[in-house]
């Protein structure tokens, strides 16, 4: 097969360029000359691998395993070319990708430093064990020996099994791309850190590297935040960050980058920090491995949404062996130069803003630690975390770490007395006091997101009138302060968007107004797309505003299941979000079954349906049925119901799954003819003197096309999500922030500003 021989002489020429790199570093520069064009042939070896994958797949090369599992012949072409990246196989190759070219940036970058051996060699030893990778998980393997039970050689199947219906979408385009060129960005500060540990360079590396971080930083911030905008407007989950595992441990080593761009030019300026920053630019590539390990292991499977399958046992130890030498590498690099290191220690009075950025990056450290421990909590066997454990334990950490970013500004990098911090922090201290005032006379009474929205503002106003002091000085060095105004709008939007939003379940009778949540909702039918999907309109109306929205539902083949989309207008102080729950064919409306969509029932009560009886019998989290639903963070609840119809007696059991208070999925109980079909869409546990309750959905056979009876009704999730638009703008303005910094850094303009 050519694409695994293009895959071995890359692989074959990483490792030749890293030993010659090592070697010219060590002993001999008559191999630099060999190193350099050897990474070369490396890179262009990636390059045409990745072309050829990609031929392979817009010419429907079936016979090949990768191509068949992930495309399809009725894909368009901006879709057919993200199934590149859509399994482990392709992503490999996407990183490595990114890797090489980055790579070859570098090493003209670290050339005219004067560091390319020491550097380039650790380098092309990253890029090697990635190439191992893609040898042991390679694209290029026949469908006939992926499939050996199943397929006999040398059948080419006539189509392909085509893209998960979740990932056919635009971010599909932009978000695997941005967030693996963070990946492989955030390997640089790795190879620096050790190259400097190696030369003995304890401050030098620093100037040389903090570009590199902060690019790094910015390519995986970007990555998360169009994954999270992703998860908000199209996936359905009700929120862009769930706390999901994968979702952290991408979050972890983004946050490590952060900590170290401060820690960063805290040593540039004082010399201090040093042993922190060699720990934490170990730690970012570390945890982007481990970040790897989580996902592609297939160990969190039933945890998260976003995991692979189990890749095979070599690649599963590959990746185990790629952390351990990742780890083993850094320590013993820091363990030989700890000596050395120690000597570096600068003792700094309190009162100064070196001493407060420091308290500030460990502050903002023990959130990162808090998520790592909570993400590797889940893989103890049979082992549950909610995700409030996040929000409750990080919620006092934040406060601290944002009165902390305020108090460091109004510091200089020489100490300096209580009263004159005071002094310099006392207009924003009254801002933010009447700023918090204000929210709380509006609604904001819970004291823990109150504390946090003042220290957010605290946090504002200083970077605010910082950001204006900078500006008038030169506009290039204000990237700082953009990113911490971005950090404080940003805490603001969660708290009004995560713990006072509002959320509804409804149904809807076509062409009929029904008041959900302050709005008028009318659900005036749906037609069916090109694509096969079922849109459906839903006109809402508030005071004297009209607009319409379109969710979109579907039977998929792909899973053998039904596809919700969800739509939402996004105004400046709110988004009104309604996510598809089903689409029901109900009888006339009668005394017996409330308004003929859902059916209403208290624990033992019995109510009619039809020809039939339905009683609410008892719950039930040990059903048959759940064992698929069963993992770490979900939930599942299931109602026994009988049902009597004559003389025949039957029981079915609906399930809702729960991740927190999300409903994660529904699974339909449908009597034995299928002629009745039952959702559990709300419930209510009781006390002693209250019974408990349950909402159900009640529909014909499971929805594969709308129905034409004229009883039709849609059930919709409606959610008012405040401030949604506070958290985007917060996001944008971190990450452009720092881009303003990156910029200033490359050119060598940078100042001496956090």
């Amino acid at each position: 097969m050519v694409g695994v021989f293009i895959v071995w002489i890359a692989f074959v020429a990483a490792s030749v360029s890293a030993y010659s790199f090592y070697w010219t570093a060590t002993r001999n520069t008559r191999m630099l000359a060999l190193a350099r064009n050897s990474f070369g042939i490396m890179a262009l070896s990636i390059l045409a691998a990745s072309v050829l994958l990609l031929v392979y797949i817009l010419t429907h090369r079936f016979e090949f395993a990768y191509v068949w599992e992930y495309s399809s012949r009725s894909l368009p072409l901006d879709l057919l070319v993200t199934t590149f990246w859509a399994g482990q196989d392709g992503s490999f190759m996407l990183w490595a990708l990114c890797g090489s070219c980055i790579g070859l940036i570098l090493m003209a970058y670290t050339r005219r430093k004067g560091i390319e051996a020491e550097t380039m060699a650790l380098y092309a030893l990253i890029q090697a064990f990635l190439l191992l990778l893609l040898i042991l998980k390679s694209p290029f393997t026949y469908i006939w020996h992926a499939y050996p039970n199943d397929v006999s050689v040398g059948t080419i199947p006539t189509d392909g099994r085509g893209l998960n219906p979740l990932l056919q979408n635009f971010w599909m385009i932009a978000h695997p791309p941005m967030l693996f060129a963070g990946f492989a960005a955030m390997a640089v500060p790795f190879v620096f850190a050790l190259a400097a540990l190696w030369r003995k360079a304890y401050q030098e590396w620093i100037p040389s590297a903090l570009p590199w971080v902060i690019g790094g930083t910015v390519a995986l911030g970007t990555g998360i935040m169009m994954g999270g905008y992703w998860a908000y407007g199209v996936l359905g989950w009700g929120g862009w960050w769930g706390w999901d595992p994968v979702e952290n441990s991408s979050l972890v080593p983004w946050i490590v980058g952060v900590i170290l761009i401060h820690t960063m030019l805290v040593q540039r300026r004082t010399g201090g920090l040093a042993r922190t920053n060699f720990f934490l630019g170990i730690s970012t590539f570390v945890l982007v491995v481990y970040s790897t390990f989580l996902t592609r292991s297939g160990i969190l499977g039933s945890s998260s949404v976003h995991s692979f399958v189990n890749p095979g046992g070599w690649v599963y130890a590959c990746l185990v062996l790629w952390i351990l030498s990742l780890v083993g590498l850094g320590i013993s690099m820091l363990g030989v130069r700890w000596k050395d290191l120690r000597t570096l220690a600068v003792r700094s009075p309190l009162f100064t803003r070196e001493s407060f950025l420091s308290i500030a990056s460990a502050v903002m450290g023990t959130i990162a630690l808090v998520i790592l421990f909570g993400t590797s909590y889940l893989l103890v066997p049979l082992a549950t975390l909610e995700r409030t454990f996040y929000d409750n334990t990080n919620l006092p950490i934040a406060i601290g770490m944002m009165i902390l970013l305020g108090l460091s500004l109004g510091l200089q990098w020489k100490e300096e007395s209580r009263a004159t911090l005071l002094k310099k922090s006392a207009i924003s201290l009254v801002l933010a006091m009447v700023g918090t005032a204000i929210l709380v006379a509006v609604g904001l009474h819970d004291v823990m997101m109150g504390l946090l929205a003042f220290a957010s503002l605290f946090a504002f106003f200083v970077n605010a009138m910082r950001f204006i002091a900078l500006a008038k000085e030169d506009v290039r060095h204000t990237g700082g302060t953009l990113s911490h105004i971005g950090l404080a709008l940003l805490f603001l939007g969660i708290i009004g968007s995560g713990r006072y939003g509002e959320k509804q379940t409804a149904s809807l009778p076509l062409n009929e107004s029904k008041e959900v949540l302050g709005h008028q909702l009318t659900y005036t039918g749906s037609k069916q797309m090109q694509d096969g999907k079922w849109l459906f309109s839903v006109k809402v109306a508030k005071e004297g505003s009209q607009f319409t929205l379109e969710p979109v539902m579907f039977q998929s083949e792909y899973n053998n299941s039904l596809m919700r989309n969800p739509d939402y207008a996004a105004f400046l102080t709110r988004d009104f979000y309604i996510e598809p729950v089903s689409l029901e064919d109900v009888a006339p409306p009668t005394a017996s079954t409330g308004n003929g969509s859902t059916l209403q029932l208290k624990k033992g009560e019995s109510k009619a349906l039809g020809d039939a009886t339905v009683t609410f019998l008892r719950f039930d989290t040990n059903h048959k049925g759940m064992e698929a639903t069963t993992g770490a963070g979900n939930f599942p609840v299931g109602v026994v119901l009988q049902v009597k119809r004559g003389s025949t007696i039957e029981e079915v059991t609906p399930v809702t799954v729960y991740r927190g208070a999300e409903k994660v999925e529904m699974k339909r109980a449908t009597t034995k003819d299928g002629s009745i079909g039952f959702d559990l869409i709300a419930m209510n546990i009781g006390t002693q003197s209250i019974p408990s309750t349950i909402d159900l959905a009640i529909t014909g056979n499971v929805l594969s096309a709308p129905p034409v009876a004229k009883a039709q009704l849609l059930v919709v999730e409606a959610s008012v999500k405040p401030f949604m638009s506070v958290v985007w703008t917060g996001a944008v303005f971190i990450l452009f922030g720092l881009i303003v910094s990156l910029t200033t850094k490359f050119n060598g303009k940078g100042r001496q500003q956090s």
